[in-house]
């Protein structure tokens, strides 16, 4: 069913399923609730499982607090998450030694769990016990800040809690403020593990047991999560409880219902609408649309470096100089964010250090035909092009161009489109040979993106590239003090990255924030999802 046919009767499907939500409580008012609708879904209450997705990720910081969260600042006029300022959240304070090798938190005294038992050190230590041990995705993250073992952290008393290093790492501190290393009630966790299951992942999935600004009222994974104030809560950062009594995440699958629930006043915030509803509700200026560049992201056309022929350098040179850039930014984006290609680069060397910069790829369909050529397959292959249904608002223009593009050298392309945790669950296990999807740096720093996105077998090297040069590169620049020799460190990584062609950079999106004009506070957050605890309304 097309955008039109299925407007009308998702939005009554919709607003149907809000009012049944918003009518559970009577003494519950509009103007207390928040409603936020979502293209893709919640799929889990506990943010480290394998296949989480953002969506879940924005509930468990509602629903979990951490040692410490980052702050925020002004970019271009707008509110962005700040990764040089860290505050404490369940921390009332920290220090770092001076050579850098401790970190030590002092816990709230007033800090307790949603079911009323004091927050101690000894629950931080199992929490971060439990990242760094168990088979988890903050163990990959947290590896990034040099956060390994569990023999680093020590409890010195009830309210105190210490962090050691083997060297001084200045991602450790920020590590902590990013989504896995929740703090658990350790003792109704255990009261739930199994000796399979000693860390109780698999209750945690379906319950929570944090001290967070919102319990969990409902959940319906993949359909709707209701969550409702906690009360005792005051760590935001007026240092009072969160401003909306009630939050009710909705998935709504079509983009353009999600459009029209937003501006009918049936939903209150939505950040995944496509770039010409954006345009069309910015136009009307009725909604408030705050528009932020994703500074610390980027999307890409990803290939898996080994399956064939995407093994082979010369095909993925193929692929990219095969693309229609120019029709894709404008079909997927309308052109609302920074581009990653057409840049021309003297003596063929990067020009920057940094990551992401634009690189020197354009539509060359004769140049495309003869690296498939020197790649041995001149008339081509056939392949699967992927995207998740979460981002098919994007996704789905783009990949029509793609496979358009493609097969006139020959590439004849079947286009899948996948549900949310589906794609999650393929990328992980490293299947699928040709897809679209985004990056998201937390703590960004080009040798950051290479060691995460780039390396090893974890689930974000997205295109399997095992190269030992970029390794040895991306390791050395982590622990660079002195500034002009990370930059040439850089440079390096840049070049290596254009020559392999991995993946190829596309652009960097805005992301626009459609909300209603009452709606005030909105940040943009390290995980490009909404931050339920900033907003109010006026």
């Amino acid at each position: 069913m097309g955008v039109t046919g299925s407007r009308p009767l998702l939005s009554v499907v919709a607003v149907a399923a809000f009012s049944l939500a918003a009518g559970s409580v009577q003494a519950q008012t509009r103007a207390e609730t928040l409603r936020y609708v979502t293209g893709a879904s919640v799929n889990t209450l506990e943010p480290n499982v394998p296949g989480s997705t953002r969506e879940a990720f924005a509930v468990s910081l509602s629903t979990y607090d951490r040692l410490v969260s980052f702050g925020r600042k002004q970019l271009n006029g707008k509110w962005v998450f700040d990764l040089g300022k860290i505050t404490g959240e369940l921390a009332e304070s920290y220090e770092v030694s001076p050579d850098g090798l401790k970190m030590t938190f002092r816990l709230r005294k007033d800090a307790k769990f949603q079911d009323g038992t004091p927050v101690t050190a000894e629950d931080v230590k199992w929490s971060l016990d439990r990242v760094v041990t168990a088979p988890i995705l903050g163990k990959a993250q947290l590896l990034t800040g040099s956060l390994t073992s569990a023999d680093q952290f020590k409890v010195i008393d009830p309210l105190t809690f210490e962090v050691t290093l083997p060297k001084p790492d200045k991602l450790a501190l920020p590590n902590l403020a990013t989504v896995y290393p929740i703090i658990i009630n350790s003792k109704v966790a255990k009261a739930h593990a199994t000796p399979e299951d000693p860390w109780a992942t698999a209750w945690l999935k379906e319950n929570t047991a944090g001290s967070g600004a919102y319990k969990i009222e409902s959940f319906k994974p993949g359909e709707q999560v209701i969550m409702a104030r906690n009360e005792t809560w005051n760590r935001g950062t007026t240092d009072k409880s969160a401003f909306f009594k009630r939050v009710i995440v909705q998935s709504v699958p079509e983009p353009a219902t999600r459009a029209n629930l937003v501006e009918r006043g049936d939903a209150d915030i939505v950040v995944d609408l496509q770039a010409s509803d954006v345009q069309s509700l910015e136009t009307k200026a009725k909604l408030k649309v705050i528009s932020t560049p994703q500074y610390n992201s980027v999307t890409f056309v990803s290939m898996n470096n080994q399956i064939p022929p995407f093994d082979n350098v010369n095909v993925r040179r193929a692929v990219a100089f095969a693309l229609p850039y120019d029709d894709m930014f404008k079909a997927a984006l309308f052109g609302r964010g920074s581009p990653l290609f057409g840049a021309t680069w003297a003596d063929g060397k990067p020009t920057s250090g940094a990551y992401p910069i634009p690189q020197p790829v354009k539509l060359d369909l004769e140049k495309a035909r003869e690296y498939l050529k020197a790649a041995g397959m001149p008339d081509g292959f056939s392949t699967t092009f992927s995207f998740n249904v979460g981002q098919a608002s994007t996704a789905e223009p783009m990949a029509a161009l793609v496979k358009e593009s493609l097969a006139k050298i020959g590439i004849k392309v079947d286009i899948q489109k996948l549900p949310d945790a589906q794609m999650s669950t393929q990328i992980n296990e490293k299947k699928l040979p040709f897809f679209t999807e985004g990056i998201v740096a937390w703590l960004p720093s080009p040798d950051y993106f290479y060691r995460n996105f780039y390396t090893g077998t974890q689930r974000w090297n997205y295109s399997s590239i095992n190269n030992p040069e970029l390794v040895a590169i991306a390791q050395k620049a982590r622990f660079e003090p002195d500034a002009a020799k990370y930059e040439e460190d850089g440079k390096k990584l840049n070049a290596i990255h254009f020559a392999e062609m991995p993946q190829i950079p596309l652009w960097q999106p805005s992301q626009d924030a459609v909300m209603a004009a009452s709606v005030e506070g909105y940040t943009y957050q390290f995980h490009r999802q909404v931050d339920f605890r900033d907003l109010n309304r006026k």
